[in-house]
């Protein structure tokens, strides 16, 4: 256990504060269409990958659907963030989100939003959501250098301007295994998965989570019940 306080929530956006209904993958089956890859064997592969890669930049997706290929990687990319940010008024909070946002910013924990989508689908979410002033900052790959999950760097970013470069101080919440990976990979105390987006409780157990949420919503007394251990 980390003898240190949590003053930095990590939390990522689409399937773990936000719902979005299965518009990631139908986003990028509109992808597909540009970039025209019209046999189902090779979409359904495709489409595997991006499931069990959920969370990771999409860009890095693509790269590695389209290795070697860097303007269909682009196009793909440019095509999926087009279709998404399209139907962008689809996706809601999830129940409990805001209350967990101001539940954490109340007791002194400041809340960070990590994604894999660009600045342009972040910002357009946060927009139509509502969430600008409801967190403390928003972080995604293009932000940290170009390396999304499941490297660290979003959060150790996060840390490094809201925690005191701490993260031991951090607490991380995802509903990917990439997200677990990466909160593992910053050294954060609590890398929570959540059981409302891609992965299932087996796959965010193997990806090594601390603990499994039924929803956002709890993710404030598992750091209450923290606190407590450190001060019985």
């Amino acid at each position: 256990m980390s003898t240190a306080a949590i003053r930095l929530a990590c939390l990522d956006m689409a399937g773990t504060t936000v719902a979005d209904d299965g518009l990631v993958l139908a986003a990028f089956s509109a992808a597909l269409d540009t970039l025209r890859v019209t046999e189902t064997a090779e979409r359904e592969r495709m489409t595997e990958y991006v499931v069990d890669t959920m969370g990771e930049s999409k860009i890095t997706v693509f790269r590695a659907l389209f290795p070697g290929d860097e303007q269909a990687a682009q196009e793909g990319n440019a095509a999926f963030e087009l279709a998404y940010g399209a139907r962008v008024e689809l996706t809601r909070a999830l129940p409990g989100a805001e209350e967990a946002f101001a539940a954490l910013r109340s007791e002194g924990v400041a809340v960070a939003l990590t994604t894999g989508f660009s600045r342009a689908t972040a910002d357009a979410l946060l927009e139509h959501l509502g969430w600008r002033g409801l967190v403390d900052l928003s972080l995604t790959p293009g932000e940290v250098g170009g390396r999304g999950r499941p490297h660290p760097d979003m959060i150790l970013a996060a840390a490094a301007r809201l925690a005191d470069d701490e993260p031991r101080a951090v607490a991380v919440l995802g509903d990917t295994a990439s997200d677990i990976r990466s909160g593992l990979a910053a050294g954060a105390p609590i890398v929570a998965g959540v059981l409302t987006g891609a992965h299932d409780r087996a796959a965010l157990l193997a990806a090594g989570a601390t603990r499994v949420l039924g929803q956002v919503a709890e993710f404030p007394d598992l750091l209450r019940e923290h606190a407590r251990q450190l001060h019985p």
